[in-house]
């Protein structure tokens, strides 16, 4: 799937938010496993949710319930899950190397995220991102749950960027199929939701900190 020979002509970076920018690996175990057991599943742990978390959230959960789940029961899910987040959300720290990261990367920048659009601007606002980002885009629709290769590709045009001559960083398989779709090219951060063994099997880079990731997306790795 990956492409690793990044070249010249990369000249816009895509942030993923949650698990990437955003350090709430264990928030989102915590609501995890509430949503699991409004459901009358068993609790997962960080090693088992990091090799099954997948998108859409529909099939995730069926995963782990070893069942079917139907469009309305996601919905009460998916209304568990963030209750259950959001009243963590404040605690949660950003990635270590956050602000590092952000100053490595020399040309534009933006965040999309999957997580609803409101929070997500009030949360980079909230923080002090939103002057370092070109652009940022959360989901406006009941979308959540959703593959976020269509968002991506409207976030590129509406930014103006060429899916070629952007690279996306994220932490799931889901960046990696998104920026495939798009033609551009990606580096996956193992810090966050996937195994880095499932991230390594895509072909794209993997790091282990942000500062690498963007060594990596400008080829200097």
């Amino acid at each position: 799937m990956g492409v690793v020979g990044y070249r010249r002509g990369v000249m816009h970076l895509v942030w993923d938010w949650n698990g990437t920018l955003l350090d709430d690996l264990a928030l989102t175990i915590h609501a995890t496993n509430a949503t699991i057991a409004a459901a009358g599943g068993r609790p997962i742990t960080l090693d088992e949710h990091k090799k099954t978390f997948r998108r859409p959230l529909t099939d995730f959960y069926a995963e782990v319930l070893g069942r079917p789940v139907t469009s309305a029961e996601f919905a009460h899910l998916d209304t568990v899950f963030y209750r259950v987040y959001h009243a963590g959300l404040e605690a949660c720290p950003l990635a270590a190397d956050v602000w590092e990261a952000l100053a490595a990367w020399p040309w534009t920048q933006s965040v999309l995220s999957m997580w609803g659009h409101v929070e997500l601007v009030r949360e980079l606002d909230r923080r002090g991102l939103t002057g370092h980002l070109a652009r940022v885009d959360g989901c406006r629709n009941n979308g959540l749950g959703d593959l976020k290769r269509a968002y991506l590709a409207g976030h590129l045009a509406t930014v103006g960027v060429n899916g070629a001559t952007c690279v996306l960083i994220g932490d799931s398989l889901d960046d990696a199929d998104a920026a495939a779709a798009v033609g551009g090219r990606c580096v996956l951060y193992a810090g966050g939701i996937t195994d880095p063994a499932r991230l390594r099997a895509t072909g794209y880079p993997v790091a282990f900190t942000l500062v690498e990731a963007v060594e990596l997306a400008q080829g200097r790795r």
